[in-house]
This record gives C-alpha cells, structure tokens and sequence, in this order.
C-alpha cells in the first residue's frame, strides 16, 4: 500500500498523522508527504531575501528530518506562498496536488480537515478533494481528514466547521516516535500551553486515546472507503 499525507506548511504533517505513519511503516506499507506551501514568508514577513531563504532551507531540512524519524519514504515540496493560497487560482493548486497524487499514486490519502481556522488548510482540503476524485482505471481507496492543533481547535464551535472524528489509530507504541520527529521541527515548536508543544500533543494523544480505550491515539475523519 502507497500512503501519501498533503500538509499545507512544514510540520503539519507530524503533528495530524506523525504516529500513524509510523503504524503504516511498520506494516510494510510505502509512505510520502507532500508539503503544499514555503511555510516561511508570511510567518517570518519583513526579513530579508537571504535570511528568507536559509528559514526556508531549513524548515525543509527540518521536514527531512522528521520524515527520516518516522520512515517516511519521500519528501515532495512545491513552495507555494504561505498563508496566502487564497492569493493564487484556485485551479493551480488543483493542478499542484493533482500533479503529487498522479506521481505517488496512492492507495490511502490524508488532508486537512474543512473546518480548521487556517484558510490555507481550508484551501488544501478543497484542492485535494478535486485532485483525488475518484476515476476508472485507478482510484484512492481511502480519504481520512486529520486534525492539526492551533488550527482544528481553534476556530468558531459552529457544526459545519466541527472536527468529527471516525476513525482512530492506537499510537500507543508510536507516540515517542512521533514526538521525536515533532522535536526535529526546531522552527516550530512552542512553549506549554501552547497546542503545538510536545506536552500538548501528549495531552490531545492521551485525550484522543481515551475515546478508544488506549492510552494515546490519533483521531480522523473518514470521507471515503472504496473496498
């Protein structure tokens, strides 16, 4: 099985399905991540072109990293602007995702979830859905949507925007893992209670594990099983 995670900045990826990638690894299964944006220009606006683009070298480094951490197979990135995908044809980042997912080809794919308060997570969810629509000489066999702290949380309690999750994977045995490869993102992490601390992803793993009767999980949303 090919497994390929869509993240719209650098880190994303751990923090939504980094234990997960692990239990793929494990059972022999072939995993990617695709990182959409820089993550850099807007986050670090007003330096300059060159301290602009050693941040960018090293969040990609920083992405290798924790991809090397968790078994990750490949590394895609595209670069686009961070937080301002509203900013570009809604077409090019169909084409940009699609153009991923015909090269990978994989069999179960994860993205942002539809309601989280960051629009180029919102963009992603979008763009995906029109990029892995299903076909008939190949198709993907699973669709789940993660949650991503600071963002899923984080935005009006309003039903259409509500996380949901269906689906959970025990990461009990992988949440060390995870952890480390959250540690590679140097750039990223931020002091307790901040969500995206290493003691606050304990906290959602442990809160998600509790709902399965395991002691830390990953929680997602199911939007589509062809079996």
């Amino acid at each position: 099985m090919r497994v390929l995670v869509i993240a719209a900045h650098p880190d994303d990826e751990v923090y939504g399905v980094g234990g997960t990638l692990v239990r793929h690894k494990e059972t022999g299964d072939e995993t990617f991540v695709y990182i959409v944006t820089e993550g850099c220009s807007q986050q670090y606006r007003g330096l300059g072109k060159r301290r602009l683009a050693e941040i960018t070298r090293q969040k990609k480094e920083e992405a290798k990293e924790a991809a090397k951490i968790l078994g990750v197979k490949e590394v895609f990135f595209s670069d686009l602007p961070d937080m301002k995908l509203d900013t570009i044809a809604h077409a090019e980042l169909n084409s940009a995702i699609e153009t991923c997912i015909k090269e990978i080809k994989p069999d179960i794919l994860y993205t942002h979830h539809w309601g989280d308060v960051n629009k180029d997570h919102k963009l992603v969810f979008e763009s995906t859905m029109v990029a892995a629509r299903p076909g008939i000489s190949w198709q993907i066999k699973r669709v789940l949507l993660y949650e991503t702290p600071s963002s899923t949380e984080w935005n009006a309690p309003l039903p259409e925007a509500t996380f949901l999750p269906n689906v959970y994977v025990d990461i009990s045995n992988t949440l060390e893992i995870k952890l480390s490869a959250m540690k590679a993102y140097k750039s990223e992490l931020r002091p307790f209670p901040h969500p995206r601390s290493i003691e606050a992803v304990k906290i959602y793993s442990g809160k998600n594990g509790l709902v399965v009767a395991k002691s830390a999980a990953e929680a997602f949303r199911l939007i589509r099983e062809v079996i």
